[in-house]
């Protein structure tokens, strides 16, 4: 784990529904056009920085591929969604994709510290 990073759960994960993950692929030059073009950052939003490793699906033993996911809280936004290790993500891959799908399904989980 990276200094100055929390090991992420259903409990400190920003929350990213439907709406926000449409409004990524509607706005995101990555997965609309064929250059990569890099996104800028407001300094006054509440940036959360998703670092992870992934499995390689048919390579359990192999390295992990590196991968980053900004949102903006504030805004109720995805910024980005870098996929470090494929030859496609410049233009937005679809492990990328994944990624971002699968951080929507483990926001929407209920908090494991809230009890009735």
């Amino acid at each position: 784990m990276e200094a100055g990073y929390t090991k992420a759960d259903s409990v400190n994960l920003p929350n990213i529904d439907v709406v926000i993950v449409a409004s990524f692929f509607a706005s995101n030059s990555n997965f609309n056009a064929a250059e990569f073009r890099n996104v800028k950052t407001c300094v006054n939003s509440k940036m959360c920085t998703l670092k992870c490793k992934v499995c390689p699906k048919h390579r359990v033993q192999s390295k992990s591929y590196a991968a980053t996911m900004v949102v903006d809280e504030k805004e109720s936004k995805v910024v980005s969604v870098q996929y470090h290790d494929c030859a496609a993500s410049q233009g937005g891959c679809k492990h990328a994709v994944a990624l971002l799908m699968w951080f929507h399904r483990r926001s929407e989980e209920p908090s494991c510290t809230s009890f009735s």
